[in-house]
């Protein structure tokens, strides 16, 4: 065992210690993690925007040249609270965006309020109760916030239409996912979560549409790639931002890369990805 690892291990026991009464699952957060949330909680105090959505551009933006890294919540055989600032994935990003966010709005934020939050955002009904607990399908994720309060769905308001395509990715593949394919439990579970979204209306702005609408879509706005493989729901997530040529464009955990802000406009973009279907547009609540 390395010397981070074991600083690593050692500082998730000491956070799960003292946070049992608040968190019944174990953390895992690094000590350059822990050090770098204070860190922006005490950067972002001092940013004052109009609104939520300005503020989400604003927190978004300081992430930039921030490493892509997949499956950053993969990790042991639990399903843990993690915190990882250093390498993001498309929706990593978005949720500490939104958590970040969410903390400008009150005052004397720590990593505590942090870890509640982001708790929140990312788990059914904002309790960590196991890997099928987890939002995983980002549909349900735009749901579940929704209930919460934290954000609403705008798609049918500018141009959506309603879609009635079939969700059962994560259970038709289930080999693909270690907390899946050897634990019939989990996956009867996602099964189940599965079966809602197919019981849901889930409203998309059709790719050839976007354009037209695309004056109703604000800064902030939580962006999501809808797309045309079969029993998946959604492949790609950002923030719209508004940049100088006057076009949303899509800042993102980028695949590509780092989190950046894409070179071409959120249509111009689209047009590059051969499976891209449209949009789900979501704005984040003041």
């Amino acid at each position: 065992m390395t010397t981070n690892t074991i600083t690593k291990y050692i500082l998730t026991l000491i956070l799960s210690l003292n946070f049992l009464d608040s968190f019944s699952q174990q953390l895992v957060c690094s000590t350059q993690d822990k050090i770098a949330v204070e860190t922006k909680i005490t950067q972002l105090e001092a940013l004052t925007k109009a609104n939520l959505g300005e503020t989400m551009v604003a927190v978004g933006k300081t992430f930039l040249g921030t490493p892509y890294v997949a499956k950053t919540l993969e990790i042991g055989e639990t399903e843990s609270l993690v915190i990882n600032l250093q390498g993001l994935d498309c929706t990593t990003f978005v949720e500490n965006v939104l958590a970040f966010s969410l903390l400008t709005k009150e005052d004397n934020s720590t990593f505590d309020d942090f870890i509640k939050v982001l708790e929140k955002i990312r788990y059914k009904n904002g309790v960590l109760n196991g890997y099928p607990s987890r939002l995983h399908y980002f549909s349900e994720w735009i749901t579940n916030n929704n209930k919460k309060g934290l954000v609403t769905n705008i798609t049918g308001e500018i141009g959506g239409t309603i879609s009635t395509k079939k969700i059962n990715f994560m259970s038709t593949h289930h080999e693909l996912y270690p907390y899946l394919k050897n634990n019939n439990d989990n996956l009867e579970k996602i099964k189940a979560s599965e079966n809602y979204l197919n019981n849901q209306e889930i409203c998309i702005l059709p790719k050839n549409d976007i354009e037209a609408n695309e004056h109703l879509i604000k800064s902030g706005d939580i962006i999501a790639l809808t797309t045309s493989i079969k029993g998946l729901d959604i492949t790609h997530t950002g923030i719209a931002t508004l940049e100088k040529d006057g076009r949303i464009h899509l800042l993102h955990a980028s695949t590509t890369g780092t989190v950046k802000v894409s070179k071409k406009s959120l249509v111009e973009y689209l047009k590059g990805i051969k499976n891209n279907t449209g949009i789900i547009v979501v704005r984040a609540i003041n």
